[in-house]
């Protein structure tokens, strides 16, 4: 395959981009000297494509909430009874995969025998092996997963805060479904995603580390062939209104002192490429400002002892959802949530500190460069940022288009107490 070289002078890195025959995106990141590898192929499926159809259909499918994450625990069975994690222990390599709410991924890291491994992790991925026997076993496996997270209360403060958002977004069910709608899934609903959703243009390689190009390429053609059918997989677009699904939630757990996860519902969506990547740079200056260890609303709360050293900030911003969050612990959550609000209120009328803005604008710079130190998060970021049309190397002319003035105008539009929720897990 034909890879164009393309260089970032900025950062001082190489990367390689290729289609292969297959459809299948391709990057590698050239690492001259590590002694490190890592890959990664991900596909665009998780747990929010609840509802698809594919060109030729009128009518929407809809399948069980929880089958992404099923199905990336289903691709490691082998037809001869091991499992894919095996042979990467056999080469040296350190193998994992997640799902999330947009994508799907399978990865791993070595310091010797890639190539081995990469045949491997191909080898699996696009060689899957369903059986009602080995679904039945693992209905078993996940809802046991699935009964620990309805007790873990940093899972539940955070799930609880999406149901209080959400009225009809996929967003707000857990990743991993529930015990009755796994039991549901069945061999023959699995190969209907995967063959839909792992699709070779439906998915992209990201490989950094000091490998060999062409070899590269050699084995692509070998263990990834092309389709019969282009993808044409059409996601139900979702009907989700301009308000909260709720202001509260509470639930009692195992707790000893109180937590919460209290945000803001951002319904200005529908963003992708740079603006997207615009507007994330924006919200991560302004919650810098807000609330980083050394704004005025933390020493507030931490001064008044209602939020301690687990007090954490977070944002989602995506083309059809967006949010941000706060969480900890607080033994007043409703007090610690009028705290935060009243702060907002002040930065609206008074805008924020523009020397603020300027130093946490370069703290953004700052942690970009230095995300290409791990290979990991290099790694992981280009292959979100490619499913939102957003290329990493193209940081520095969107990083330039930030201005005050536009931050602003993003915190007036996203930061409205009418979408603010609180969410709350309470000591039983």
């Amino acid at each position: 395959m034909i890879f164009n070289k393309v260089t970032n002078e900025t950062v001082n890195e190489t990367l390689y981009k290729g289609v292969h025959k297959s459809g299948l995106n391709v990057m590698i990141l050239k690492k001259e000297n590590y002694e490190k590898y890592y890959a990664v192929i991900s596909t665009r499926y998780g747990s929010v494509n609840s509802e698809f159809k594919t060109d030729k259909n009128e009518e929407f499918t809809k399948v069980p909430d929880g089958i992404a994450h099923f199905l990336e625990h289903k691709m490691f069975e082998q037809p001869d009874g091991t499992n894919a994690f095996d042979k990467f222990s056999l080469y040296g390599a350190n193998a994992n995969a997640f799902t999330s709410f947009n994508n799907t991924a399978y990865l791993f890291s070595t310091t010797s025998m890639f190539n081995e491994s990469l045949t491997h992790l191909l080898d699996y991925v696009f060689s899957p092996y369903f059986t009602e026997e080995n679904v039945s076993k693992e209905q078993g496996i996940i809802g046991q997963e699935i009964r620990m997270y309805d007790d873990d209360p940093e899972w539940r403060v955070f799930f609880n805060m999406l149901n209080a958002m959400y009225v009809n977004h996929p967003l707000k069910y857990d990743i991993a479904g529930t015990v009755e709608s796994i039991s549901e899934i069945d061999k023959d609903l699995l190969y209907h995603c995967y063959n839909h959703f792992y699709h070779p243009e439906n998915m992209i390689l990201f490989i950094a580390g000091d490998v060999d190009v062409d070899k590269v390429s050699e084995i692509l053609d070998e263990k990834v062939e092309k389709r019969e059918t282009k993808f044409s997989i059409i996601n139900k677009p979702v009907d989700e209104p301009e308000r909260i699904n709720q202001p509260y939630i509470s639930q009692k757990l195992s707790v000893s002192t109180p937590i919460f996860s209290c945000g803001f519902k951002d319904i200005d969506v529908g963003y992708t490429g740079t603006e997207l990547a615009k507007k994330n740079i924006m919200i991560s200056i302004i919650m810098g400002i807000l609330s980083s260890e050394s704004s005025g609303l933390y020493n507030e709360l931490y001064n008044k002892g209602l939020v301690n050293d687990s007090f954490y900030n977070d944002t989602a911003c995506y083309s059809d959802y967006s949010f941000v969050q706060f969480g900890g612990e607080s033994k007043d959550p409703q007090k610690t949530a009028e705290i935060i609000l009243s702060y907002v209120e002040k930065y609206k009328k008074e805008g924020l500190s523009k020397t603020a803005f300027e130093r946490y604008k370069k703290l953004v710079y700052g942690k970009y460069i230095k995300s290409f130190n791990s290979l990991e998060s290099v790694s992981n970021a280009f292959c979100g940022n490619y499913f939102l049309n957003i290329d990493l190397f193209d940081f520095l002319t969107v990083y330039e288009s930030v201005t005050y003035e536009d931050t602003m105008e993003c915190f007036g539009k996203i930061f409205n107490k009418d979408l603010f929720v609180l969410s709350v897990v309470e000591p039983q």
